[in-house]
């Protein structure tokens, strides 16, 4: 496992992959078939399923726990409590396990404190969701999400600003912080080189 610095109230069970710089707090627990990255933080009571695949440099917070079936690429930020599922009907007396869908969450996203991604969806590259929204489809690229069922209510940069971009239409529009340009066209939100 190289230097990883897990805490001795943890658990990482033997077999888990985990990348170097990684650091796993207290009482967590990461099962043997999970893959972490690089530099990932995974704060307290946090659990991690044996088919969990992690990116590098990202972080999770307090109370998470990810299931089964859960991918979640680079520099992706889970927030306090958040909740992932992998069974979108389940029943305590009905086995399901052979029913988990796949719940993909794509590079630089947010997933603010206390928001719940139902298992199957997207969630598109630094895209940001609001805290306490219920994810139920696919969310594009850069989108922000709010509400319950979430909804779109704007454009998010890389940075994590609001962009002034109309919901659909075409327009382009500059991060106020990094002066990176965007530009919207058919419902696709793009950083422009």
């Amino acid at each position: 496992m190289g230097s990883v610095d897990i805490h001795p109230s943890a658990i990482a069970d033997e077999g888990a992959r985990i990348g170097a710089g990684t650091r796993i707090w207290h009482w967590t627990h990461v099962c043997a078939g999970a893959r972490i990255g690089s530099r990932c933080s995974l704060g307290q009571n946090v659990f991690v399923g044996n088919r969990v695949v992690i990116g590098d440099r990202v972080k999770i917070q307090n109370n998470v726990s990810v299931y089964d079936n859960v991918t979640i690429e680079d520099d992706v930020f889970c927030g306090p409590s958040m909740v992932f599922t992998n069974v979108y009907n389940p029943r305590a007396a009905v086995e399901r396990k052979s029913e988990y869908r796949d719940t993909i969450v794509r590079r630089g996203a947010t997933l603010g404190a206390n928001c719940t991604i139902v298992c199957g969806v997207t969630i598109g590259e630094y895209a940001f969701i609001g805290a306490g929204a219920v994810v139920n489809r696919h969310v594009p690229a850069y989108a922000l999400m709010v509400g319950v069922p979430a909804r779109q209510i704007g454009w998010m940069s890389r940075h994590g600003e609001r962009l002034d971009l109309p919901l659909r239409g075409s327009g382009e529009a500059t991060c106020p912080h990094t002066r990176d340009r965007y530009r919207l066209h058919d419902g696709i939100c793009e950083l422009q080189s």
